[in-house]
């Protein structure tokens, strides 16, 4: 299998444990898994394109890097530091992670869509 189909695999897996974990009320592995399967459908495209990944989690360059939306590029500046605040302790939280969760989700369910219509 090529391995942009493995990334793209990953990443489908990882939205769909991440609505399995806000449907449990667990929200910050909802949001961090969010995050996840952004980070690992752009990683797919990216490999796709170019034949390797950047070993990073910012998911605005790694949304540049593939030409993305401007529109979704918007949507990754808010999603892309929910991989540090879900993970380390001594970060701060963010404010209603309840709340936002769902847009999250929504985000990276767009990301997968256009990375798919991509390659």
């Amino acid at each position: 299998m090529d391995e942009f189909k493995n990334w793209i695999k990953l990443a489908k897996e990882d939205l769909k444990t991440a609505e399995y974990n806000k449907k449990g009320k667990k929200y910050k592995v909802a949001a961090f898994l969010s995050q996840q399967a952004a980070e690992k459908a752009l990683k797919a495209l990216a490999i796709k394109k170019k034949g390797e990944i950047r070993k990073i989690h910012d998911l605005v360059i790694l949304g540049k890097d593939v030409g993305i939306s401007n529109d979704l590029l918007q949507k990754l500046k808010e999603l892309s530091p929910v991989y540090i605040y879900t993970r380390y302790p001594d970060v701060p939280e963010i404010d209603n992670i309840k709340d936002k969760v769902t847009s999250f989700l929504e985000t990276a369910k767009e990301v997968i869509k256009w990375v798919e219509e991509n390659l």
